[in-house]
């Protein structure tokens, strides 16, 4: 009797531990229920402030992972094993994600504060209807320069970064879409071309363009400019902002002859747990108290009409970051160029970054 005693009570010691490591895999993975709200965003994408504000208004516990590219969230969360609430990717992530049906249609009617969002954002092509996604940040990429190295007014067109007295002096962002986009935008093409004979007049030039490239990195451009390591960079609207705050001598340009128009897009995912929980993270992020609190820290340029309104003098008049009609007409959103495509796009970035070796 004693002996099954013994046995039961391990059996049930067995089964208390597996409950316990069950709930604990549950919060590591984000799927801790109701009290949680599990959120991927990019890397430095968000005023922590704001999400202990959340916390603290709405009761929930915020789980807040990040990765580094629209790809490798994609296939996080493709591949399941973490129920993400919100996630916040690009356009033409947003278009491939609604294809494979990874997203939930916005209940609108949940919605408070969509009207202080810039009528210009919203119904694009990419989310007709906004049926997807609600506008976060947006920005353009361009080109950002010491005046130490090259005189102010020097660089205004992309044409400008295969000028041989920058030899050695120019990085790249580590693009396939950006580097090819840009060689593109320099002959005229579209950044979303799928015709190979443009496609390879855009290699062959970046071809030439070796010669004055030092580096091909990522995060790292915005560390190097402002420590005036080179005299030129192709670089995002917002890090160009931080870029510009940390040393006088630096210039942001958007080449006008085109370039992208970017935007990232609060999405919830299919395999999210907390649906109140993201509506209501979605409505505390339209607020435009919270937007230009965000906006301000982050340095992107914010959707939200309302909350530019908030923002300083100098940052919202500032058309390096907020740039006008004209501006923008010559600006392309990037489109879900398809697997084919894309892959064409990946093989010809390697091809350059080989062939500068």
């Amino acid at each position: 009797m004693k002996k099954l005693q013994s046995l039961l009570i391990g059996i049930l010691a067995i089964i208390l531990i597996l409950f316990l490591g069950v709930r604990q895999l549950e919060k590591a993975s984000g799927m801790a229920g109701a009290d949680t709200l599990t959120i991927y965003n990019w890397g430095d994408y968000i005023d922590p402030d704001l999400l202990r504000k959340f916390e603290k208004e709405s009761g929930y516990k915020v789980n807040y992972e990040t990765f580094d590219s629209n790809e490798a969230m994609f296939t996080k969360i493709q591949q399941g094993g973490t129920a993400y609430d919100i996630t916040i990717p690009s356009e033409y992530m947003i278009q491939k994600m609604m294809k494979e049906k990874m997203l939930l249609p916005i209940d609108h009617s949940k919605l408070k504060g969509m009207e202080n969002i810039d009528e210009r954002f919203l119904n694009l092509d990419f989310d007709p209807q906004n049926k997807y996604s609600i506008p976060y940040f947006w920005g353009t990429l361009g080109i950002i320069y010491n005046d130490k190295f090259v005189d102010e007014g020097q660089i205004q067109h992309w044409d400008d970064l295969w000028k041989p007295e920058l030899k050695d002096n120019v990085m790249l962002i580590d693009g396939a879409r950006e580097v090819l986009g840009l060689s593109l935008n320099s002959l005229g093409y579209s950044l979303n071309s799928k015709n190979n004979q443009e496609l390879r007049k855009a290699t062959d030039k970046l071809n030439k363009l070796t010669t004055n490239v030092k580096a091909i990195v990522a995060d790292e451009i915005k560390m190097y400019m402002i420590n005036e390591e080179s005299a030129a960079a192709v670089t995002f609207s917002g890090e160009a902002a931080e870029m510009l705050d940390n040393n006088e001598h630096l210039h942001y340009v958007i080449p006008s002859e085109g370039s992208n128009l970017w935007f990232d897009n609060i999405v919830i995912p299919k395999t999210a747990k907390n649906i109140k929980g993201s509506y209501e993270f979605i409505n505390f992020m339209l607020r435009p108290e919270n937007a230009a609190q965000n906006a301000e820290y982050i340095g992107y340029s914010t959707p939200n009409k309302a909350a530019k309104k908030l923002l300083p003098k100098e940052i919202s008049s500032d058309e390096q970051f907020y740039p006008n009609d004209e501006v923008i007409k010559h600006l392309e959103v990037y489109e879900d160029l398809g697997a084919k495509y894309l892959g064409i796009y990946n093989d010809l970035f390697l091809e350059f970054k080989m062939y500068r070796k």
